[in-house]
């Protein structure tokens, strides 16, 4: 059973690395996205994969150290494409979450990726 949760947060950042005249090296903000999918079986008990509450537990700090921030300004996202932001909240949410299996991260209401890990 795949099983989802969502979240938003509001952000700043520009990217570094794009060519001189490129919309993106200027700063700017996005209301993003997540999704974060966990999968496993249904416990027989309870009838869940896992509760949404310990779900969001885990994912909330990171939110939190995201939302109204300037991203690049983090640690290991001096170059915050939408991309590498789906790493960096795998990277800090998977040991704390070992059934997660996707972080789907919306940049704008028709712009995302999907990480998986790998």
């Amino acid at each position: 059973m795949l099983l989802f949760k969502e979240f938003t947060f509001d952000s700043a950042h520009f990217l570094p690395n794009v060519p001189e005249g490129h919309k993106c090296k200027e700063m700017h903000g996005h209301t993003y996205r997540l999704r974060v999918w966990v999968e496993g079986p249904l416990h027989p008990q309870l009838g869940w994969v896992m509760d949404f509450a310990d779900l969001k537990k885990v994912v909330k700090p990171v939110i939190e150290s995201l939302d109204h921030k300037c991203l690049n300004k983090l640690p290991d996202l001096e170059n915050p494409t939408c991309e590498r932001i789906a790493v960096y909240i795998w990277d800090k949410v998977k040991p704390q979450l070992p059934l997660l299996v996707r972080v789907e991260l919306h940049e704008t209401p028709t712009s995302g990726v999907i990480y998986d890990g790998k």
